[in-house]
């Protein structure tokens, strides 16, 4: 299960061949946490190896258990033959590096789970394979057969004896879980059931409500008022009549009983897809370089035909996103702020599509910081700020090339601005980038905006069009005085 969080606003930083080529950036002390939601790249599943449990004495601390429902026991004990613990072994030495959940479906007996769940077997099955276990102590191999990474899905096919795979190699008792009549659309405050296989404790069922799509969301996702918890990602969620509804995907760490499911039809569109396929004996990169591309393209033709909106500033045109599928978030320095003062706004994506590792892509954001060093004066401004460029971070590392960057002064709409644009190629997915985009006004001696637009995994033509529809998003309010 993916876990998102409350985390400490994105900090950048330009790598030091660089640094000479910003002369003004954004002002080194401002560090303040943002409740922005973002994705964290976590490792795929539940990791096998953990720290001991704090243990608490329940009769200090913790609320009293909730029974569960009869609905709940008579669903578990209806489906408990068709849920699999999914698990990442290392080829080598058979040791486990993740374990996740998932289910048998009624169509073939394939099995369904995240992708996050299967990444490592996926991106490399030259060392890790993929096993399963049941309630009734049954356990064998799985195949992968078909992935969506964007929706974070996977079908698997269990492996019958002799290593042949095998669409009846259910074992005792499964007999596969149907998909609700799409026609049949979920009521707000329907009573959900999910079920998996958390921490690597045991199978459970938890007990929750649907409470519609998330909102501001590119990719559809069901938010469901349950507790889930790592280990159950892949898993199923259940109607009352025990038709799946969801597949198991994430949670929020800064919430309570706030997690959220893959809608089923996403599921059932993989699953036609994977009927004809083959086991998968190579890496998925190329194949996963494909689904991004598909999902970049329309993305970003999306962003591109929503136009930027008015940060309200009195002087200046800063382009600020719509909040159609962003969040954004403003925060101010305090009152009684002596020297530089500042106003910043910071809009992103609620989630990335996850790759595996520590790769997460396809995320869009913009931070924009108003300037006023009035009581500074103009060389202790222009001081203050151009220092603190170090905080302004382009990709590189592991997972991408060292950043290129290129510097001009241009003008957008009579506003003289420095511009600086960097691009990181995926050394693993041809044909998508990372770029980031600075623009600082230089117009006023004593004050300023600086502004900064990201685009994770995107195609080279579609990294240009963004970076210049940003740029052109500034502009005078007014006719600036004289």
């Amino acid at each position: 299960m993916l876990l998102i969080g409350r985390l400490r606003a994105p900090r950048s930083y330009l790598t030091r061949a660089r640094r000479w080529a910003l002369a003004v950036t954004v002002f080194v002390g401002m560090q303040a946490a943002t409740v922005q939601a973002q994705t964290e790249a976590a490792r795929a599943g539940e990791p096998a190896m953990r720290p001991p449990p704090v243990l608490q004495d329940p009769g200090l601390s913790a609320p009293p258990a909730q029974p569960l429902s009869s609905t709940a026991q008579r669903l578990y004990e209806r489906v408990r033959a068709d849920l699999v613990q999914v698990r990442t072994l290392l080829v080598g030495q058979g040791s486990q590096t993740s374990v996740g959940s998932g289910f048998v479906v009624a169509d073939g007996g394939d099995v369904v789970t995240n992708f996050h769940v299967v990444s490592q077997a996926a991106l490399e099955p030259d060392r890790f394979r993929l096993t399963f276990s049941r309630v009734d102590g049954r356990h064998g191999e799985l195949r992968l057969l078909a992935v969506d990474v964007v929706n974070d899905l996977a079908v698997l096919r269990p492996v019958a004896s002799g290593g042949a795979t095998s669409k009846g190699a259910q074992g005792r008792g499964a007999v596969g879980l149907a998909f609700r009549d799409g026609g049949q659309p979920l009521e707000q405050g329907e009573h959900l059931y999910s079920l998996g296989h958390p921490l690597d404790v045991g199978f459970a069922v938890v007990e929750g409500v649907y409470n519609g799509m998330v909102e501001r969301s590119h990719v559809p996702s069901i938010f469901f008022s349950g507790s889930l918890n790592p280990g159950m990602s892949g898993g199923p969620a259940l109607d009352a009549q025990g038709r799946v509804i969801g597949v198991n995907v994430a949670t929020r760490l800064d919430g309570q009983q706030v997690s959220f499911l893959v809608p089923a039809e996403r599921a059932q569109a993989l699953l036609v897809r994977a009927r004809q396929a083959r086991p998968v004996t190579a890496s998925l990169y190329p194949e996963i370089g494909r689904q991004l591309a598909v999902y970049q393209a329309g993305l970003t033709q999306r962003f591109l035909s929503l136009p930027w909106r008015s940060s309200g500033h009195p002087r200046y045109r800063v382009p600020v996103p719509q909040e159609v599928f962003m969040r954004c978030w403003g925060q101010s320095s305090p009152a009684e702020t002596k020297g530089l003062r500042f106003e910043r706004s910071e809009c992103s994506m609620n989630q990335g599509v996850f790759v595996g590792g520590f790769l997460s892509t396809g995320v869009l954001s913009t931070r924009h910081e108003i300037y006023d060093g009035r009581s500074l004066g103009p060389w202790r401004y222009a001081r203050q700020v151009s220092a603190s460029f170090a905080n302004e971070a382009f990709a590189g590392g592991r997972h991408r090339t060292a950043a290129r960057c290129s510097e001009r002064y241009v003008r957008s709409g009579g506003l003289p601005l420095r511009a600086v644009v960097c691009m990181s190629a995926y050394r693993k997915l041809p044909g998508l980038y990372d770029v980031s985009v600075l623009a600082l006004t230089l117009d006023d001696p004593t004050g300023g905006v600086l502004g900064r637009f990201d685009a994770r995994g995107v195609a080279f033509d579609n990294a240009l069009k963004l970076a210049e529809s940003y740029i052109k998003g500034f502009g005078w309010t007014a006719s600036p005085s004289r």
